[in-house]
């Protein structure tokens, strides 16, 4: 999904060279060019994401998810419930089937529209490559938030916070499927993309942040010598940097999880309606303003984790992919 690296592995890592080549037109004598699209490198990507979430990507999620509905729960509380509620494999609820569906269609939905995004916004609206590339990123996040990544992400947050039938209740718990059932049934397919709002603002500014920080930190170390490729290390720095800072939006994601959570808040003001504002004032009053940066701590180690592996894992793979495909083209036929 990339060049340097994946395309998601350089969308997911906040900028980097490979980001930016997959955000940014190819230019020939000045002219914006379409770049193709190379869906090998997009499956690379969809690969990397499975296993990124199926490692320790979801037990970040589920810890933030359980903060940012639970505030006044400390780090260690979040652990020590979570365990209660199931052991370990309670830190990877959610995981099948929404995450994996999320994982493996994300990237793509990201790469394709950035790409067409960057390249009209360069071509038709005059932009530098450095806009053209934040502006495609933006653009790419929303519609991540408007297709699968809306639903999958109403049904993790339900799946971290409902409450679960207790063993020897005498009370089978529902399954996924169940809960997504009745959610359809009570409110239709619309009652699965609630907050999808919030998740799009955050989609829209977390790839903003994360381009224009990455390429604020690459342009440090290349100021000497711009024309000079980054090496790895720096690669790895400019997207940690960027995933990292990109979650001064974290109250944005707090409100998200608050608008689609299934815990039953008794003081919720009957007469409002649940909607972005609404939620932020509300827990404003009830948490102050730390309230909104509960979770902050485990979605950056979440951030800096996923850059981990789809820099480094993205390197590999796309090298040795290169190297089939060049031996492939090179062997004599037979």
């Amino acid at each position: 999904m990339g060049n340097d690296t994946t395309a998601h592995a350089a969308a997911l890592s906040g900028g980097t060279d490979a980001a930016t080549k997959m955000g940014r037109p190819v230019q020939q004598a000045g002219v914006a060019v379409r770049k193709p699209v190379d869906f090998v490198n997009v499956g690379i990507g969809a690969g990397l994401q499975l296993f990124e979430v199926t490692t320790l990507g979801q037990p970040f999620e589920v810890i933030k998810t359980h903060l940012a509905a639970n505030r006044n729960d400390s780090l260690r509380d979040a652990i020590r419930k979570l365990y209660a509620r199931g052991g370990l494999p309670a830190f990877w609820t959610g995981l099948i089937p929404w995450a994996w569906i999320e994982a493996s269609t994300k990237g793509g939905v990201l790469m394709l529209a950035q790409s067409e995004v960057a390249y009209y916004a360069q071509a038709a609206g005059g932009m530098s490559p450095g806009w053209a590339s934040a502006a495609g990123g933006m653009a790419g996040g929303i519609c991540q938030a408007y297709t699968t990544m809306g639903f999958c992400t109403f049904m993790k947050t339900v799946e971290v916070t409902r409450t679960r039938a207790q063993p020897g209740s005498g009370t089978a718990d529902l399954s996924t499927w169940q809960v997504a059932r009745n959610v359809i049934q009570r409110e239709g397919i619309i009652g699965l993309y609630k907050g999808a709002n919030a998740v799009a603002l955050r989609q829209l500014t977390n790839w903003g942040s994360r381009f224009g920080l990455s390429r604020a930190t690459e342009w440090l170390f290349k100021r000497d010598d711009p024309q000079r490729s980054l090496s790895t290390v720096e690669r790895l720095a400019s997207s940690v940097v960027g995933g990292a800072l990109a979650c001064w939006n974290q109250p944005v994601e707090v409100v998200r999880v608050e608008m689609q959570s299934a815990m039953k808040r008794e003081d919720w003001p009957a007469d409002k309606r649940v909607n972005m504002w609404n939620v932020a004032r509300w827990i404003y009053r009830r948490n102050g303003i730390l309230g909104f940066y509960r979770g902050v701590t485990p979605r950056i180690g979440l951030s800096v984790y996923l850059t981990c592996v789809m820099v480094f894992g993205g390197d590999e793979l796309k090298a040795w992919v290169a190297a089939r495909r060049q031996a492939a083209h090179t062997s004599p036929s037979v």
